[in-house]
């Protein structure tokens, strides 16, 4: 097309490339023709009608490599001034102006702000309305670089787009005459479907209405009129738009026959285009024990696959080898100019995809993983990525890919076919997320391989796809999913044997899938003893490749020789005794990412050159996933290399390109994560392996004074300020305390200043790293600070958004964990000094955030809890406080009985457990006794989940004393509740809930026990009669609790043999001391069961005799 070739030819020309000025001046050429263009008005002359084509052909041959110093908001003026001179109804100039728009959307990398996208969307939309239809493509191409990561803002056009006559579903309909506009018309649909997190998702409906329209496309077959890559493009359109859809949408497939449809549709999809293979589906496959008819032939497969196709393949191999990743990033030039906007490019296999990736796809499925902001900022973010059109063919073959007509075209169709195999791949493994396991189980036969009988055809599967596929992402999707530790050994070392030659192939696709396989295998049930060995193979081994590209590895110091760092030195003083053997990988991926390309390495002045010098985006981004995966999995190896990791952070951070940054912002939070679980309480981590906090002050020392704090202060890309509040959060209480007071100034400054974000990303990470700060033991006790932390967390309980609300709501559990410590500290400066006032607008927020969704109620009835635990007796006599106090109340019981989420309940009842403890509170005595006494019960008695009953037989047995029971009838509906609890405590038809049974019943015998050991004398009589009834029953389940204890929950319940047997004697103790009533044989028939409980348990073999009890 005319669009397309000026689109992606003129960009990469060296006769326009050579004479241009350095980047700082880049954008000037572009400023004057803007200048020109603004001074025009709209005239129908002929003489107008030229200067503007002129102009607009200017614009378009103009160099903007590297972003060419354009500002996003200069580009969108112009295109509205563009459009303004051109009429939508006049045809050649409409497709000149859409080429405009086009060609600059991509080339610059801009997302349009909403002001402007609202006018360039109805211009575009009335174009298609008015023109002929040869210059569809052109605006259609238009359209889909102005929706690309603007779904959400186009809300208001989605009817005249989407509906039931909408422009998109018209022109996406198999019936559409002209295939080129069809496959436009389907990218465009794609691009709305691209969700940007912080910003609403596309609306049911028309997601709906979108999945089945890309359905239908991969039903679809091929029309006579299309031809092979066009096809394929249209594929690759639609699988993308699926997997946008699943991902960032959060799509459901509920429906059976939907579900079916799409797996249907994926499988035949995995198979497009290998040699040997030709399979018919069914349109629906259907859930099913067993293997799925496939629809291939019963006497041809045998013979393909012995005699034909297995040469084929072997030769197939041989071709691709060179040519097939290189050739895609050429021909996108060529045939897809519009970047990652092109939806077709799904896998990361194209130069488009490379570059930055899809926002959805998971790091398993290739480079394809780094998240866009909400703010319309992505566009800005990877308008500085080094590996623009031009730059990318600095990394592609030197030979001519396509230059031989008919061997060309063949490679050419083979790199569209594998884009379409593997786009097919991520789309699967994008479904595989979104359903349960139990509903995805009936359909594993007809993706995983079975045993056929002798004679008959093996079924296509998986495995027959990892045999006949070339792509290394392919065993990256099957590696993802398989359980190696659970599989025999050697498996993954022939996988990682067979791979790593590739890691030097000169092919950068075919590097970049190296690596995502390899990040597969080091994040796969990670850490496995196997991988561990592999990974500490000497770092030649395997890596000889004749078409090696990939810089040189030398001895140790193999990369500080061009670092200046002043903590390198001290690494290897500083590193753990012990610590494992440096990790080849670690060091490769450390290499791409920071040294010079070898083929540049050469050159005297080209390590200066950004963009140039180094490994190409795709590949660099992939190590740094590595990098993140092995911190995260084996962090034992990474360790070693802390301040080489520190340096390499603190390098990408620093760089221009946003995708970069954010991925050593992710790396940052990994090592930072690594390091603090090796200081947790329960870490199996020996205390001289770890690494000493001296180190872990030095390397966040690195970070505080490197581009972290830029990174958190850039507003313009507001994906990498959450990703630095992230990583902010990732640091080690005990270093922290150790930092110079300003860095430590500095990070609560940060975080407290970007709470008041407009972007919904930040807020959220902000809100969350609060609540991380408020638990460190330095800062806890700081009334001013905490008193900041609440402020800020209360103002984001406000947020419109769920995901802000969720994590301030945690935070602030978080919050009043703190006041709950800081009260048991001898010092009561701090409960003097917090403000009541404070505290009344805390319990306020509280209350309404109970009310709210789940993930915000949870954490918001464990804040009540502890709210009402910190009470002091200046607050409670307040009459201010009495009402709040009963709202509180009332919230969480109205919680514990509401079918809520089972992690709601629980914290209900833990809250109602922490109320409880505050001694302050009317407890026995107050209206609100009963109500909350009578929910425990419920709950203890009939709840589904048993941890839930474990939590409120918990609760019940807080109270420490008797009159916090309340009356004699509420203290033996509460004992009667408990032993029907203890009845009932294996009724359950849920097999996941017997595993908490143990459990449930230690918990129930503890909280009788307690009882009893409160009992007054009013309360016997109803103790000894539910001991006729089913004395035998508890004793029997007290016996249980005796010789055993907890299993498997942490309820707080003693553990020890001499604490249970205690808590009987206790409460023997007690009813022995009670006055009984004349003639009231309550009393001796207690104290008999409790003498024949402990007789029973000492007779059957404990060394501690009974003494002194039994004469009383």
């Amino acid at each position: 097309m005319a669009a397309v070739q000026v689109a992606g030819s003129l960009p990469g020309g060296q006769q326009r490339q050579a004479p241009r000025e350095p980047p700082p001046e880049q954008g000037n050429g572009f400023r004057c023709l803007s200048a020109r263009l603004r001074a025009l008005r709209p005239d129908d002359s002929s003489s107008a009608r030229t200067e503007i084509h002129l102009l607009f052909d200017q614009l378009i041959s103009e160099n903007y490599s590297e972003g060419g110093g354009v500002a996003p908001e200069d580009v969108s003026t112009l295109l509205v001034q563009a459009c303004r001179l051109v009429p939508p109804n006049q045809n050649h100039l409409v497709s000149k102006v859409s080429q405009l728009i086009h060609h600059l959307l991509n080339r610059l990398q801009v997302i349009v702000d909403e002001q402007n996208l609202d006018f360039l969307l109805a211009y575009t939309i009335s174009a298609i309305q008015q023109c002929s239809s040869w210059t569809h493509v052109e605006v259609l191409q238009a359209l889909a670089a102005l929706v690309y990561c603007n779904g959400s803002k186009c809300q208001k056009y989605l009817p005249d787009l989407l509906g039931k006559s909408g422009l998109l579903m018209k022109l996406s309909d198999s019936s559409q005459s002209d295939p080129e506009v069809r496959r436009a018309a389907v990218h465009c649909m794609a691009n709305l479907c691209l969700s940007v997190p912080g910003q609403p998702y596309l609306e049911e409906p028309y997601q709906n209405i979108c999945f089945q329209a890309f359905l239908t496309t991969l039903q679809s077959p091929k029309s006579s009129d299309m031809d092979d890559i066009t096809f394929c493009m249209l594929l690759q359109n639609a699988l993308k738009g699926i997997q946008s859809l699943l991902n960032g949408g959060k799509m459901k497939l509920t429906q059976t026959d939907e579900l079916g449809a799409l797996l249907a549709v994926l499988k035949k999809s995995m198979f497009h285009g290998l040699p040997g293979l030709s399979i018919e589906m069914p349109t629906v496959l259907y859930p099913t024990p067993l293997p799925q008819y496939d629809g291939r032939p019963p006497d041809k497969p045998q013979q393909s696959e012995s005699s034909a196709s297995r040469p084929t393949v072997n030769r197939k191999k041989k071709s691709k080898v060179k040519p097939k990743k290189t050739q895609q990033g050429e021909d996108e030039e060529e045939e897809e100019p519009s970047g990652e906007r092109e939806a077709a490019s799904v896998t990361g296999s194209g130069r488009a995809n490379l570059r930055e990736g899809s926002p959805q796809c998971p790091p398993s499925a290739g480079v394809q993983s780094l998240p866009f902001n909400g703010s319309g900022a992505a566009g800005k973010e990877r308008a500085s990525s080094p590996l623009s059109s031009s730059s990318w063919k600095r990394v592609s073959s030197s030979e001519s890919d396509y230059s031989d007509a008919e061997g060309g075209m063949q490679s050419k169709m083979r790199s569209y076919q594998a884009k379409v195999r593997q786009g097919a791949l991520a789309c699967f493994l994008s479904t595989i997320k979104s359903i349960e396991k139990k509903v995805l189980y009936g359909y594993w036969s007809a993706f995983v391989p079975d045993t056929p009988e002798l004679g008959s055809p093996q079924s296509v599967s998986l495995m027959t796809l990892t045999l006949k596929d070339p792509s290394p992402k392919c065993l990256a999707n099957l590696v993802s999913n398989s359980p190696y530790n659970r599989l025999k050994l050697s498996l993954l070392t022939k996988v990682w044997n067979q791979i790593k030659p590739y890691l030097r192939h000169k092919d950068v696709n075919v590097r970049v899938s190296s690596l995502t396989l390899l990040g597969a295998v080091v994040s796969t049930h990670a850490p496995l003893p196997e991988v561990q060995l592999l990974l500490q193979q000497p770092c030649s081994s395997g890596l000889s490749n004749s078409n090696s590209a990939t810089p040189h590895l030398s001895p140790a110091d193999w990369w500080k020789k061009g670092s200046s760092g002043p903590f390198l030195e001290e690494t290897s003083v500083s590193s753990p005794k012990g610590s494992s053997e440096p990790c080849w990988l670690i060091r490769l991926c450390i290499s791409i990412v920071v040294l010079p390309k070898e083929d540049s390495c050469s050159g005297g002045d080209a390590a200066s050159a950004a963009g140039s010098t180094y490994e190409p985006s795709p590949m660099r981004l992939e190590a740094l996933q590595v990098l993140a995966h092995l911190a995260r999995g084996y962090f034992s190896m990474a360790q070693v290399y802390l301040m080489e990791l520190g340096e390499v952070i603190c390098k990408c951070m620093g760089e221009a390109d946003p995708s970069i940054q954010l991925h050593g912002a992710k790396l940052l939070e990994e090592v930072g994560t690594g390091l603090i679980q090796q200081y947790k309480r329960d870490s199996s981590v020996a205390p001289d392996q770890r690494v000493p906090v001296t180190l872990v002050v030095m390397f966040w020392t690195m970070m505080l004074n490197g581009p972290l704090p830029r990174a958190l202060q850039n507003s313009e890309h507001p994906t990498l300020q959450a990703s630095a509040c992230d990583a902010l959060s990732s640091i080690l209480p005990e270093a922290f305390s150790s930092l110079p007071s300003d860095r430590q100034i500095l990070c609560i400054t940060l975080l407290l200043g970007l709470n008041d974000s407009k972007n919904r990303l930040v807020k959220a990470a902000t809100s969350r790293a609060l609540g991380v700060y408020v638990l460190f033991p330095c800062l806890r006790q700081d009334v001013i600070f905490v008193a900041d932390t609440a402020n800020a967390i209360l103002m984001s309980l406000q947020d419109k958004s769920l995901n802000v609300r969720a994590k301030a709501a945690w935070s602030l559990g978080n919050l009043t964990d703190t006041l709950i410590v800081n009260m048991e500290t001898p010092d009561p400066s701090f409960q003097e000094e917090f403000s009541g006032l404070l505290l009344l607008k805390m319990l306020r927020s509280a209350i309404e955030a109970s009310k709210d969704k789940d993930k915000v109620k949870s954490n918001a009835v464990r804040a009540l809890g502890n709210l009402l635990h910190f009470l002091q007796p200046s607050h409670i006599q307040k009459p201010r406080f009495a009402e709040i106090i009963e709202e509180s109340l009332q919230a969480l019981i109205s919680t514990v009985l509401t079918e809520a989420a089972m992690k709601v309940r629980w914290n209900a009842c833990y809250a109602l457990g922490n109320v409880f403890k505050n001694p302050a509170l009317p407890l026995g005595t107050a209206p609100w006794t009963s109500q909350a006494y009578n929910a425990l019960t419920s709950v203890v008695t009939s709840c589904k989940n048993f941890k839930v009953r474990i939590r409120s037989a918990t609760a019940l047995s807080i109270p420490g004393k008797r009159e916090h029971y309340g009356s004699v009838d509420q203290y033996a509906q509460i004992w009667n509740a408990l032993v029907t609890a203890l009845q009932k405590s294996e009724d359950t038809t849920d097999f996941l809930e017997f595993k908490y049974c143990a459990s449930l019943r230690t918990q129930i015998c503890q909280a009788l026990i307690h009882l009893l050991s409160l009992a007054s004398t009013s309360d016997l009589p109803s103790i000894k009669e539910t001991l006729e009834l089913n004395g035998d029953m508890i004793q029997s389940y007290i016996l249980q609790f005796l010789k055993s204890g907890a299993e498997g929950d942490d309820t707080g319940a003693p553990h020890s043999p001499q604490e249970r047997d205690q808590m009987v004697k206790t409460a023997l103790e007690h009813i022995s001391s009670v006055q009984a009533l004349t003639g009231d044989t309550a009393k001796r028939a207690i104290m008999g069961f409790l003498e024949d409980t402990l007789t029973i348990y000492f007779d059957s073999g404990s060394q501690v005799a009974l003494i002194g009890l039994t004469h009383r």
